[in-house]
């Protein structure tokens, strides 16, 4: 994934990714069983109904779970923070959690794998 190319993609105002998460590509983290950063393709391609299903956010997913329809964002103004949204749901009602930024975020990913895969 080449995240400058993405952002240039995306082209939403004063939207750059965190540090964290281009360390994170850059160093192959990309699957986590149940979570998994999604490549450019699937980003561009679901980033337009999420516009329509929450058009006053601006979120910017970049991870997607694979039992559900939770989705891992960052969101324009709230800094590095990661929103968990649960997509398809009634606007208003997409929020699940927000984490401090993506270490948090993919500490809590890798958890999950974890718990999971032990049982």
């Amino acid at each position: 994934m080449n995240v400058e190319v993405l952002e240039d993609r995306l082209a939403i105002d004063g939207f750059q990714y965190p540090a964290s998460f281009i360390k994170a590509i850059e160093l192959n983290l990309l699957d986590f069983d149940l979570w998994y950063i999604m490549d450019e393709e699937r980003v561009l391609k679901r980033l337009k109904g999420l516009k329509e299903r929450y058009p006053n956010r601006k979120l910017i997913h970049f991870a997607r779970r694979d039992d559900n329809d939770d989705i891992a964002c960052f969101e324009v103004g709230k800094g590095g923070k990661v929103q968990i949204i649960h997509d398809f749901a009634s606007e208003g009602y997409e929020q699940r959690k927000e984490h401090n930024d993506f270490w948090a975020w993919l500490g809590t990913a890798i958890s999950e794998m974890v718990a999971v895969n032990r049982e």
